[in-house]
């Protein structure tokens, strides 16, 4: 008999992977190097094994599935090559991976119910002025995400083009929940491409469109803005439910732009698409719920915590220093949802770690408590092609 997997308190420790090879291969490295993470992290999931699985069960469910599995399989092969290698790996169903990426579309598709009312969500900060250009962000999960991250660094070489966007070679680094695909977290790749996910939650998702996750996945090698506005769009197919993306380009000419992506499920055959642009001078803050495309959300604590979160960010001054920005991110002022989310050990929600990307100095810190207090557990270069 296996002993009880538990999840344990924060730790102050973040593997990172360095990889090389085919999607496949890529996937099988990270599969066989955190095999032990991706296992208990999917014995330790409450919405897998409590909602997805029992729906993955039933006819309806299975149908679902099936069609939206076969819309990733025409547009990303690749990436779906990817996750099978992961799940060899870490000797681990498929079926179960791909249901993470799925994420809430089977509970609302089979059953027209969001699955998991909870605080869930992430806070971004993104600062345009002259000495201090920055993207940060607080990565909020559920308690058993605690732990169960890493960084998975991957160059990633094709001999033919692959997927609808005709990618020969992918070069990134991304934070990875165990057992998930790169790219719906805090990332940026070799063509200086920077950014951070929020997840929004639609009150009406699309079974048999394209997962957040596989698009989220898929921007991962754009090489400008350009081609993160298609990535977005999925023109043709669209997105089967929505995010927000905070971005910028390392290498853009003219002044430093970020930009902010609400990206709503498809209305037809392309995602739901509204940018903000933030200037010189400017700043943005984002949680989890739409600010400007008029998409019906949930009802719930998702949209609660989002409200409380951008009402302490609007009792603050404009950010513009760094100082600002980790004052912002690590408050825990508010009475019920706090931005830094740790509370006590029975937290539902807790941020399990912050990233501030430093587009001046071209880094990346990764704090793995609150920055408020603690310095960070590693500044990486970005390194970008010449």
């Amino acid at each position: 008999m296996s002993p009880q997997i538990k999840n344990i308190p924060r730790r102050q420790a973040i593997p990172i992977l360095y990889t090389r090879g085919t999607h496949y291969d890529v996937g099988y490295d990270v599969g066989r190097t955190f095999a032990a993470l991706i296992k208990n992290f999917l014995q330790l999931s409450g919405p897998l094994n409590d909602t997805y699985l029992p729906l993955y069960n039933t006819d309806e469910g299975r149908k679902v599935y099936n069609a939206t599995l076969e819309t990733v399989k025409k547009s990303f092969p690749q990436y779906i090559r990817e996750l099978e290698g992961t799940a060899d790996g870490a000797q681990v169903e498929f079926h179960k991976l791909f249901l993470l990426h799925m994420d809430d579309i089977l509970p609302v598709a089979v059953e027209g119910r969001n699955s998991i009312n909870q605080p869930i969500g992430c806070s971004t900060i993104c600062v345009n002025e002259p000495d201090c250009e920055i993207l940060a962000h607080t990565e909020d999960a559920l308690s058993e995400v605690l732990n169960h991250y890493y960084f998975v660094s991957a160059h990633i070489v094709s001999d033919s083009p692959q997927g609808r966007y005709n990618v020969t070679e992918e070069r990134f680094t991304s934070l990875c929940y165990a057992g998930h695909l790169p790219g719906y977290t805090m990332n940026y790749n070799h063509h200086g491409l920077v950014f951070s996910i929020n997840t929004l939650s639609a009150a009406r998702l699309h079974g048999g469109k394209t997962p957040r996750h596989f698009i989220t996945r898929a921007l991962l090698s754009a090489e400008n803005f350009v081609q993160a506005q298609q990535i977005l769009r999925d023109n043709g197919v669209g997105a089967a439910d929505g995010c927000s993306v905070n971005m910028t380009f390392l290498k853009q000419e003219g002044d430093r732009l970020f930009h902010n992506a609400e990206m709503g499920p498809a209305e037809r055959d392309q995602s739901q698409l509204n940018i903000l642009t933030v200037s010189p001078g400017e700043y943005s803050t984002h949680a989890n719920m739409y600010l400007r495309l008029p998409v019906p959300e949930v009802n719930g604590l998702i949209i609660d915590s989002s409200v409380e979160r951008m009402k302490t960010f609007n009792a603050f001054k404009a950010p513009k220093t760094l100082n600002d920005v980790i004052r912002m991110l690590g408050d825990q002022s508010a009475q019920e949802h706090t931005v830094f989310r740790e509370k006590d050990a029975k937290d539902i929600i807790k941020t399990v770690c912050v990233g501030i990307f430093d587009c001046k100095r071209r880094t990346w810190a990764l704090y793995s408590d609150n920055p408020k207090f603690n310095a960070p557990l590693v500044v990486m270069p970005l390194v970008i092609k010449d």
